[in-house]
């Protein structure tokens, strides 16, 4: 939960209550978008009071903040699920984009903008720390690169899936674009491989 939620659902009943609450928005903001999405619809979506919403959620932002986060942890288990499959031969760079490209269920229109609202309320820190795990993945798949190396590819696999997401390209669950992604990784760290080759020869 984030800074701006007005409780943390301890109790099993709690928890399924915010997980009602939370798809009730991502089916509203799939729906109808920003313009039909108030709290009190939401509430009337999830059949529970007004009052359950502010239990947990101060506003509307706070509720896609929370939808966002939920994701990005539902982004993180199925990576791991993909890597544990090994009957599917998924590498694991393709398992993380795979996992990222699938979260929200397809429910783009939803993704777009509670992303949004993510991308303004998460600090700088906490997504260095989120992109970090990309690294360790990576590692999994290659020798462990330097730090410099791991910084521009992250940030630059993560650049566009960002602008994919926020700008709503129409071939985000294209394969090719799956395809494109892991190209630039893998091309990336064989080019990084290469010249550190070179210069152990010089």
């Amino acid at each position: 939960m984030t800074d701006d939620t007005r409780k943390t659902p301890r109790q099993k009943r709690a928890a399924e209550t915010v997980a009602v609450i939370l798809e009730a928005t991502a089916q509203l903001l799939e729906r109808d978008g920003l313009e039909g999405f108030t709290t009190n619809a939401v509430a009337e979506r999830a059949g529970v009071s007004i009052g359950a919403i502010y239990r947990y959620f101060p506003n509307k932002r706070a509720l896609m903040h929370a939808l966002a986060e939920r994701e990005s942890a539902l982004h993180g288990e199925e990576m791991q699920r993909l890597l544990q499959a090994n009957g599917s031969g998924l590498a694991p760079d393709r398992a993380l984009v795979r996992a990222f490209i699938g979260a929200f269920k397809g429910r783009t229109r939803a993704r777009r903008i509670a992303m949004g609202v993510w991308f303004e309320m998460t600090p700088a820190e906490a997504l260095a720390r989120r992109l970090d795990a990309f690294t360790q993945i990576l590692n999994q798949t290659h020798e462990t690169i330097e730090p410099i190396n791991a910084f521009v590819l992250t940030r630059a696999i993560h650049g566009a899936l960002r602008s994919a997401v926020l700008e709503g390209v129409d071939f985000f669950h294209d394969q090719i674009f799956e395809d494109e992604l892991v190209t630039l990784s893998r091309a990336y760290l064989a080019q990084v491989r290469a010249r550190a080759a070179g210069q152990d020869k010089a």
